[in-house]
C-alpha cells in the first residue's frame, strides 16, 4: 500500500509543479491576493467627497463646516452656489454628500431656536450612506451641545455643573475597530477555499482528458489509496498557503494573531477535508475539465456569499440560515477570526470543529463512493 500511495504522490508531485508557472500561481499569487483584498476589501468610510451649499455664509455655519472637516470623515471638495450644481455633482458622482445651510441660519441660533442644515446623500451605496449619516448625526449633535452651552453662558455668566451620563466605550479584541482586522482572515480562508477546490475539482477529470486513467485502472491500486494519492499533494499546498497567507496577514497589515498557531493548522486539515471533498465529488461527476471548473464556481460564490464573510447570517432568512450550516467556509471563518483576534481555543471553538469534522468526512465518504476505476 505505502509503495503505491508513495508513487502516486511521486507522479502527482511532478504533474503539479512541472510548469514553473505553476508555483507561482500556487504560491506566491495567494499572498499578493490577500495584499490586494486587504486594502479592497475595506468598509471604513473616511474622507466623504463632500461639497458645501452655503447660502447663510456666517461664522456659525463656516464653523458648522469646519467641524466636518476636522473630524476626517469629509473632505471638502467644491463650494457650489446652485441647486443645479448641486443635482450634477451627485449624478455624477462627484461627490457622496452635499451639507446645505439656508439664508438665515445664524440668525435663527441666535434666536434660540432650531436651525435646519439638509446633507444630502447619494443613496446608490446604502451602507456607506448610512455610516455617512450617522457620522454627519454625531457632528451636528455635539455642535448643538456646545452652543447650548455658550448660550446657558451667555445668560447667567457661568454654566451650572449640571450631573450628567458620560459614556466611555471599549472594544474587545480590535481596538480601533478597523475592518481590515474583521476581513483579512476571512480572505484567507476565501482563497484557500478557491485554491483548493479547483485544483481538487480537475484532479480525476484530468487524468480521463489526457488519457491516463486506463493505465490506473489496470493498476492494483485501491479507490482510497488513489483519492489519498489525489489529495494529499493539495493539502501540503492548502498548509503552505495558509502559513504564507498568514504571515503577511500578520506582518504586512498588523492583524493580531492571538492564538495558537497549530490550532490554526489543525483547523485547517479539517477544513481542507471540505474543500478537497468537495472538489473530488464535482470531478468524479464532470467529463471534462471545463464542466468541472464551471461546476466548482458555481459551488464557491454562494458558498462565499453565505458564509458571513461580507454579510450577516443573522439578517438572512430563516430557510437561507439553515442552509448556511451545510457550509464549511461559516465554521472556518468563525474558528480562523475567533483564533487571530481573540485568542481563543478548542475550548470555546470545539463547535466549529466538530462541524467540520463531520462535515469533511460526509463529503470525503461520498467523493470515494463516487470514484469508481471505469471508463464510463
Amino acid at each position: 500500500m505505502f509503495e503505491r500511495l508513495k508513487t502516486m504522490l511521486v507522479k502527482e508531485f511532478i504533474q503539479v509543479f512541472r510548469d514553473p508557472r505553476m508555483r507561482f500561481l500556487l504560491f506566491l499569487v495567494p499572498a499578493i491576493q490577500t495584499v490586494i483584498f486587504g486594502y479592497a476589501v475595506n468598509t471604513d468610510v473616511r474622507h466623504v467627497a463632500t461639497a458645501v451649499y452655503d447660502l447663510d455664509n456666517s461664522r456659525e455655519s463656516r464653523e458648522l463646516v469646519a467641524r466636518f472637516v476636522r473630524s476626517g470623515y469629509f473632505d471638502v471638495t467644491e463650494y457650489v452656489s446652485s441647486d443645479r450644481r448641486v443635482r450634477e455633482l451627485v449624478d455624477r458622482g462627484d461627490v457622496k454628500a452635499v451639507l446645505r445651510m439656508n439664508s438665515g441660519f445664524a440668525r435663527t441660533l441666535a434666536a434660540e431656536r432650531s436651525a435646519p442644515v439638509q446633507l444630502v446623500l447619494d443613496g446608490t451605496d446604502s451602507n456607506t450612506a448610512a455610516i455617512v449619516l450617522s457620522h454627519a448625526g454625531r457632528i451636528a449633535a455635539r455642535y448643538t451641545e456646545d452652543l447650548q452651552a455658550e448660550q446657558v453662558a451667555g445668560m447667567i455668566g457661568r454654566p451650572p455643573r449640571l450631573g450628567g451620563v458620560r459614556l466611555e466605550s471599549r472594544a474587545w479584541f480590535n481596538d480601533n475597530l478597523e475592518s481590515r482586522n474583521f476581513y483579512v482572515p476571512a480572505v484567507i480562508t476565501n482563497i484557500v477555499f478557491i485554491i483548493t477546490m479547483l485544483l481538487s475539482s480537475m484532479a480525476v477529470v484530468r487524468e480521463k482528458e489526457i488519457g491516463t486513467m486506463e493505465q490506473i485502472i489496470v493498476t492494483p491500486i485501491t479507490k482510497s489509496e488513489f483519492i489519498l494519492g489525489k489529495t494529499i499533494p493539495f493539502v501540503l499546498i492548502g498548509f503552505i498557503d495558509v502559513g504564507l497567507i498568514s504571515a503577511v496577514a500578520a506582518f504586512w497589515f498588523q492583524v493580531p494573531m492571538r492564538g495558537s498557531i497549530p490550532l490554526l493548522f489543525g483547523a485547517t486539515a479539517l477544513f481542507l477535508m471540505s474543500s478537497l471533498g468537495i472538489g473530488l465529488l464535482i470531478s468524479t461527476v464532470s467529463r471534462t475539465q471545463q464542466q468541472a471548473m464551471m461546476s466548482a464556481f458555481f459551488v464557491i460564490f454562494p458558498a462565499m456569499l453565505l458564509s458571513g464573510f461580507a454579510f450577516p447570517i443573522e439578517n438572512m432568512p430563516p430557510a437561507v440560515q439553515w442552509l448556511t450550516y451545510l457550509n464549511p467556509i461559516r465554521y472556518f471563518l468563525v474558528i480562523i477570526r475567533g483564533i487571530f483576534l481573540k485568542g481563543v481555543g478548542v475550548d470555546i471553538l470545539w463547535p466549529q470543529l466538530s462541524a467540520l469534522a463531520i462535515l469533511g468526512s460526509i463529503i470525503l465518504f461520498f467523493a470515494v463512493q463516487r470514484f469508481h476505476k471505469t471508463l464510463s
